[in-house]
């Protein structure tokens, strides 16, 4: 099966606004999302197509933004109570039935210079007739323990990018691992076993897995081999909420696992 791999395509800029500030303050001064992730818990007006939800991360003067299709990012500025977003660009992924209308729905939101409005961990944006109310993801998802999670591999980390494949989807590799070191879980086909020596922080895991040796498809064995490629040795590990992602810098390869999906 082939798989789909995600690139950034850049689509029209918006010209004419001026973009800087990427600390947490904007221009009057006070706090901003800078530094957070906003899920979306509320909205007034038109819904989101597909009902989202709607995700914006605000990082290094930058915000993406997914609502259940493809993801936008670009610059961001806090222009007092306006947000202001220059230079869009959006991955380019068919999304199908009523999600395919939310790009649109996000787009017109974020360029109609909505106001916003931040009060706690609440963040409000109003914009082209439309109210959104987001929570804070660490408040609405706290992140998941490492160990005694069972997380399910959605997506592979190759050099040329993300990819996920029918045959992902359907092999579902899943992985836990047990406050004493051990693992247990599916490479795809084989079930496997091992150790994981998991540095105090939890941000480096090393790997020693052993698996059964039963065949099965050839695009399922592809899949098991590039999961255990991902897990052969020392690891980089990041949780944000319910997803897990491990990078091998030795084969400059990964996984992105979700918990209980």
């Amino acid at each position: 099966m082939s798989a789909i791999v995600l690139r950034w395509m850049p689509v029209v800029a918006i010209a004419g606004l001026a973009i800087g500030c990427s600390s947490g303050h904007g221009s009057s001064g006070g706090p901003t999302p800078m530094g957070h992730t906003f899920i979306s818990t509320m909205v007034v007006g038109t819904p989101i197509p597909g009902g989202g939800p709607l995700v914006l991360t605000f990082a290094d003067g930058r915000v993406s933004a997914q609502a259940g299709c493809n993801t936008g990012s670009g610059p961001v500025f806090f222009d007092g109570t306006v947000l202001r977003i220059s230079g869009l660009a959006t991955t380019m992924m068919g999304c199908p039935g009523k999600r395919g209308g939310a790009d649109g729905w996000q787009t017109e939101l974020l360029q109609s210079a909505p106001t916003w409005k931040l009060d706690g961990s609440t963040l409000t944006l109003t914009g082209n007739g439309i109210t959104v109310t987001l929570l804070d993801k660490k408040v609405a998802q706290p992140d998941r323990p490492l160990t005694g999670t069972a997380w399910t591999v959605t997506a592979l980390l190759l050099p040329n990018g993300q990819t996920t494949s029918q045959a992902l989807e359907q092999s579902k590799p899943t992985l836990t691992l047990g406050a004493d070191g051990q693992i247990s879980g599916s490479a795809g086909c084989n079930r496997m076993t091992g150790t994981a020596d998991i540095a105090p922080g939890g941000q480096e895991i090393t790997f020693r897995v052993a698996t059964t040796r039963m065949a099965c498809q050839p695009e399922v064995m592809e899949i098991e081999r590039q999961v255990l490629q991902a897990l052969d040795g020392k690891t980089r590990a990041t949780i944000d909420a319910d997803t897990l992602t491990l990078h091998n810098d030795g084969t400059n390869t990964g996984l992105v696992l979700r918990a209980g999906a």
